[in-house]
This record gives structure tokens, C-alpha cells and sequence, in this order.
């Protein structure tokens, strides 16, 4: 018998959850007139959920999700650290894929619940 991480795992579940989020939040951004350029990007530093266009401006997008907001809503889950983590990861995006761009700017999806929200410019670093 094969043993490891099956459908009824943990960590499957919470990576459905993620996929499931980073859709909702793609869906999202499209709606508001954002063109997704990249999902999932991953390197040494870190990973960046959604990479986007918003008419001149490049994006950094952050997904994060919560069942409910027993214990909070999701937004606050990016604190500092997170947030110069994804500036890293960004900033190796940038000299990886040398995108043109006019500016760049960091926004958050928050998922609580059915509850998602939309921060732009979210965080400077």
C-alpha cells in the first residue's frame, strides 16, 4: 500500500482551498478590468499568488483566505513580514521577467467566508 499525502489529507485540502481563493480572486480582478499576466509564480525567495496588469501598472497580488472570520478576516493574515516577503519575491520577479511596466503596486484579495474584498496599494515597501 501506497502511503503519502491523499485526497483526504491536510494539506490537499488546504491547497483546494488556495486554488479555489486564488480563482475567486482572479474572477474578481477581471471584473474590476485587470488582465491576469501570471499565477503561482515561484522562485527561491517565496511565491506570488496572481501577477496582474492593471492598465500601466504591474500588480503583485496576495490571496489570502479564511473559512470564516471567527478568528479574524483574512486581510489581517498580511503583516509585515508577509508583506516584505512578497516585496522580495517581487522584486526577483522583476529582474527574472523584466516586464514593462509604468509602476508597480501591491494589492491584497482577503476571503472570509463568502466575504471577498479587494485592497489596491495595500501595502508600500
Amino acid at each position: 500500500m501506497r502511503r503519502g499525502r491523499g485526497a483526504g489529507s491536510a494539506t490537499t485540502t488546504t491547497t483546494g482551498r488556495g486554488r479555489s481563493g486564488e480563482d475567486r480572486a482572479a474572477a474578481l480582478l477581471i471584473d474590476r478590468g485587470y488582465a491576469i499576466v501570471e499565477r503561482n509564480y515561484r522562485c527561491r525567495v517565496g511565491e506570488l499568488d496572481l501577477v496582474a496588469r492593471d492598465g500601466d501598472t504591474l500588480v503583485f497580488v496576495e490571496v489570502r483566505s479564511r473559512a470564516d472570520g471567527a478568528h479574524g478576516s483574512a486581510l489581517d493574515t498580511v503583516g509585515g513580514a508577509k508583506q516584505r516577503r512578497i516585496a522580495r519575491v517581487a522584486a526577483h520577479y522583476l529582474a527574472a521577467r523584466h516586464p514593462t511596466a509604468r509602476a508597480c503596486r501591491f494589492d491584497v484579495v482577503g476571503i472570509t467566508g463568502d466575504d471577498v474584498v479587494l485592497v489596491q496599494d495595500a501595502f508600500r515597501v
